[in-house]
């Protein structure tokens, strides 16, 4: 038999739409200390200012012309086929290695996963020095390149995907590789013991489950790959047309036409807020 107290407590459930313990919880935050208060407010204005100050400065009017101008769709047009380029390139190689990393137990995994890595830490700068001296023409592997098949990788449309695929793919091996950790391989083991070959259980069992992941790291490596600056200058130059890329068009029309370079830096918010919008089930859960 319920108590007064109860029945009390039930009805105040109802009627703010949960249990006490949600409203404790809640309140439990309104007395923030000041000492974090405002350098939480500091952190976020710090990072909130420069982004509102681009839209103020917008030139709103004569933004259509700018965008549509040679120049501007020339680059806009070369970001998007080399970081889709370089995005499907990371797909075919970054997918294998994470399902190894994740799957495959083998002497060294830990410096192998390092090295995958470290495009995320390494100076994009140095990353285009290091292509150079792999792949350049006098390069350690880009010599006999040029020597058997011809082939000529800086300075090229190529060399720009090439150096976005570097800098990018780390992002697609990190995610695939959490959701492989995250899936159960007992469904592969089943497949395998009904007779389907490795292969076939990756192909038709587990790539169906981690396609989420698969996706998300996919969008984070085309984002980054669209956003690359340091290695694509270093490696593939800046030629209008053939490898200068949004970055690279805004960098430059920062020295001459700061308008354009507003527009363009507009351009790549904006593609920056879609993307953080389409992976918002992924990085902002409400708790």
């Amino acid at each position: 038999m319920t108590s007064p107290h109860d029945t009390s407590d039930a009805v105040a459930d109802t009627l703010t739409g949960g249990p006490r313990r949600g409203r404790v919880r809640s309140g439990a935050g309104r007395g923030v200390p000041l000492p974090l208060l405002v350098p939480a407010l500091v952190g976020l204005a710090f990072l909130v200012l420069p982004l509102i100050a681009l839209l103020i400065r917008t030139p709103w009017h004569s933004l259509p012309d700018l965008l549509t101008s040679t120049e501007v769709w020339q680059a806009l047009q070369l970001s998007l086929v080399c970081a889709t380029a370089a995005t499907a390139v990371s797909l075919v190689v970054g997918v294998p290695l994470a399902w190894l990393l994740a799957r495959v137990e083998f002497p060294g995994r830990g410096l192998v996963r390092a090295l995958v890595t470290l495009p995320l830490v390494l100076p994009p700068v140095v990353g285009g020095v290091a292509l150079l001296m792999a792949l350049g023409r006098n390069g350690v592997v880009g010599k006999w390149l040029d020597a058997w098949f011809g082939i000529t990788l800086p300075f090229t449309t190529a060399g720009v995907v090439v150096a976005e695929a570097f800098v990018a793919m780390p992002f697609l091996v990190i995610s695939v590789e959490g959701t492989l950790r995250a899936a159960d391989p007992r469904y592969e083991e089943a497949a395998t013991t009904l007779g389907a070959s490795r292969f076939t259980a990756f192909r038709r069992v587990t790539l169906p489950l981690i396609a989420p992941g698969v996706a998300a790291g996919a969008v984070l490596a085309w984002a980054r790959a669209l956003g690359e600056f340091g290695a694509t200058i270093t490696f593939a130059g800046n030629f209008p047309g053939r490898t200068q890329t949004m970055p690279l068009a805004v960098y430059l029309a920062l020295q001459s036409d700061p308008e354009s370079a507003i527009a363009l830096s507009l351009v790549l918010l904006a593609v920056s807020i879609a993307v953080l919008a389409g992976l918002r089930d992924r990085w902002m859960t409400a708790s």
